[in-house]
């Protein structure tokens, strides 16, 4: 069966939506076509010369990439660039570039929840709160006999959902009344006259992000060619949203432990150490990639430690001052296991909803360092 490319970035799109990304960042499809059919899918941290050689190699459609391919605007593409180069190449080679970058960082079961899985944390809660869920309140009124149906279908679609209970609906029932004109043509009653049918006032909350599309559906279910609802604004707080997580060990280790633990699990030879060895490490912060600016909020939550990439020398001073130890495991030690978690993602909601494309995970290391 033919899969477009757009149905693989909207699986993508349900683990890391857009609007989650930061204001500065560049994701999305950056090179192809929502239309292009795709068969096979590399997913990589980075886009490189050797990671696209690797793609046309797996003869791939579509790379999936943490980093973006262009990140600040080009006013020209040249290809005697590294840039052009790469652009060039993927065009010949027909293989679309799609990236989740800070909105794979933010999102629940991304990047920072994977991170913190694999170093046992558990209580976990975001590190810095970035942004919160917007609500609206849908009310639609429905004759009686259709209202499992558009119930049914709101709430497939994600409305209903408040915290971990779903399908969360208030019914009112009462008398409609409507008059159809010339043209018309009523699922109740005859034109020119006023009629009245027994419905139903339902009301649901629902995520700003998926309004529209719980709108369009609606409509579709809807018996009544007019549909009648009203859509309010909240206040409600939804659910947060943020870079980073901070939570607890089982127990207390010491940190020299704890680092051989951080070192196996990420499969590291070695790490970037801040702090007394011997010291007991109890609660956790972690930031995948660069997350060495968070020292005096992992500090004033409590934090007896901070795992991150790329510390600089007066950071992690300041960690000391803040009394704050530190493991700096690398942007690409931090981030490399994102091609486990969205290949691992990816071929479960293929199969879920019976697509034929195959996925892999880019045997490429794009670590630009190493250490002799």
């Amino acid at each position: 069966m033919s899969v477009k490319l757009q149905q693989i970035t909207n699986l993508l799109n349900q683990l890391a939506p857009k609007n989650l990304a930061a204001d500065w960042d560049n994701i999305g499809l950056q090179l192809g076509d929502y239309n292009q059919e795709v068969e096979k899918v590399l997913v990589s941290l980075d886009i490189n010369q050797e990671v696209l050689q690797e793609a046309i190699n797996e003869d791939v459609d579509l790379i999936i990439a943490h980093h973006p391919l262009i990140f600040d605007k080009i006013a020209k593409i040249r290809f005697d660039t590294p840039l052009g180069m790469i652009i060039q190449q993927a065009i010949k080679a027909e293989i679309s570039i799609y990236i989740a970058h800070t909105n794979y960082d933010v999102a629940p079961r991304g990047l920072n929840d994977i991170l913190a899985a694999e170093l046992e944390l558990k209580e976990l809660d975001i590190l810095d709160v970035t942004a919160r869920e917007q609500y609206k309140k849908l009310v639609v009124f429905v004759p009686e006999e259709a209202v499992t149906e558009v119930k049914s279908t709101l709430g497939r679609l994600g409305a209903g959902w408040i915290g971990n209970y779903s399908d969360c609906f208030f019914e009112q029932r009462g008398v409609g009344s409507f008059k159809p004109l010339d043209g018309t043509d009523p699922y109740f009653g005859e034109q020119g006259q006023v009629n009245q049918v027994n419905e139903c006032r339902l009301e649901t909350i629902v995520p700003s992000q998926i309004l529209g599309k719980v709108i369009k559906k609606m409509v579709d279910v809807h018996p009544y060619e007019e549909v009648a609802y009203d859509i309010y604004p909240l206040e409600n707080e939804g659910e947060r949203f943020g870079l980073g997580r901070i939570g607890y060990l089982k127990e207390s280790l010491p940190l020299q432990e704890y680092v051989d633990l951080i070192k196996d699990r990420l499969e590291l030879d070695t790490v970037r150490v801040v702090g007394d060895l011997k010291r007991e490490i109890k609660k956790v912060a972690l930031c995948s990639g660069s997350g060495a600016n968070y020292i005096k909020t992992a500090a004033f939550k409590g934090a007896d430690l901070l795992v991150t990439g790329d510390l600089k020398y007066h950071q992690g001073q300041l960690a000391q001052e803040e009394g704050l130890a530190i493991v700096d495991a690398g942007h690409y030690g931090t981030e490399k296991i994102m091609k486990e978690g969205v290949a691992e993602y990816l071929v479960t909601e293929i199969e879920n909803n019976n697509l034929e494309v195959e996925v892999i995970k880019s045997k490429v290391n794009t670590n630009p360092f190493q250490v002799i």
